[in-house]
């Protein structure tokens, strides 16, 4: 997936460079980073720890929110498939006992599967 699929919103893997930068001093002893995906300036990171959400605010994205779910912290999660006359496909997230979900939408042809198998094999 190139610049043009990141600004249409399409899910693409981010490169170890990028990675550095954004989680310099974030992540803790003995954890790695085992996928992380780029949706245009929202980052999902997999740690065999934790799932770092990274959301750039703001006109030039040097605001940055994140947010840590251990995995063991995730209650239950949903994957909404794109139809034909909705063309985005949503990721619902429940961490605790909050009754309301974080929600991430993909454009069709993302990888919203790939992402879902990864929640699927730690929070379970």
């Amino acid at each position: 997936m190139g610049l043009l699929s990141g600004l249409m919103g399409n899910a693409s893997e981010v490169d170890d460079g990028d990675l550095e930068e954004v989680l310099s001093n974030t992540l803790v002893d003995g954890e790695q980073v085992e996928k992380a995906y780029k949706v245009v300036r929202d980052m999902f990171i997999f740690t065999n720890k934790r799932l770092i959400l990274i959301d750039k605010q703001g006109v030039t994205g040097s605001k940055i929110e994140m947010l840590s779910i251990g995995y063991s912290k995730i209650t239950k999660f949903s994957k909404e498939s794109a139809g034909h006359f909705d063309l985005d496909a949503e990721l619902k997230i429940w961490v605790g006992s909050d009754p309301t979900p974080i929600s991430k939408d993909f454009k069709a042809g993302d990888n919203i599967n790939e992402v879902y198998k990864i929640i699927a094999t730690y929070a379970v």
